[in-house]
């Protein structure tokens, strides 16, 4: 067995098992924590808030927008970015295919490929550098966040060297990092691609019972 057969073999299905389990787990930690038992009369749908509060913070309120306007674009050109390059970039949509699914679908195009690339990197380099610059968000920032930023600056980065696809080097190396992401993901603050929905369901949800609107 060769290097990238392993790589890409025995160590991604190991990396692929302790993340599932590691999601599974933070996931299933976040159900099991005690609720006081509420005595008031419901006024409204608990679950029809969890519903609105998921939709509505998709977007924040204008009043709030302002000072986060740079957060709220720049984030979500790089969470689409991001997105769109995971599930369909043509090397991983085949690779998805071949070790995970086993099926496929239609992928981007080279230049849309690249042009999203470029989008969500910049995205992340401006996201972290005003991160680095911004007094509040540096103080606020603790080693997870940074080493998150990193480590995902490194996927990415390592994913461009990568893109011929013809290196084997390079496409073990970026392969390995993506294995440190995952392995990374279930303890840190990565789990915040799951732990969005249950924050939101669990503030909506008690403001959509006492018949309040987030």
């Amino acid at each position: 067995m060769s290097v990238i057969q392993f790589i890409e073999g025995p160590l991604w299905y190991f990396t692929a098992i302790v993340f599932v389990l590691g999601v599974v787990w933070r996931l299933s930690s976040l159900l099991r924590f005690a609720r006081r038992r509420d005595f008031t009369l419901a006024k409204a749908s608990s679950a029809s808030g969890a519903w609105i509060a998921n939709l509505r913070h998709f977007v924040p309120r204008s009043i709030f927008l302002g000072p986060t306007r740079f957060n709220f674009y720049v984030g979500y050109l790089f969470h689409l970015g991001l997105f769109a390059l995971l599930l369909f970039a043509l090397p991983h949509m085949e690779f998805l295919r071949d070790h995970v699914l086993g099926f496929g679908w239609p992928a981007l195009p080279d230049w849309a490929f690249i042009v999203v690339a470029e989008v969500a990197f910049g995205s992340l380099i401006l996201l972290y550098l005003r991160r680095l610059m911004d007094p509040v968000l540096r103080r606020l920032s603790d080693r997870d966040d940074h080493v998150v930023a990193l480590l995902t600056l490194i996927v990415m980065l390592t994913g461009c060297m990568a893109l011929a696809r013809t290196d084997i080097f390079l496409r073990g190396l970026h392969m390995l990092t993506v294995e440190a992401w995952l392995l990374y993901f279930p303890f840190s603050r990565l789990m915040h691609t799951f732990t969005f929905v249950f924050s939101r369901s669990y503030t909506g949800q008690v403001y959509g019972r006492r018949g309040e609107l987030l």
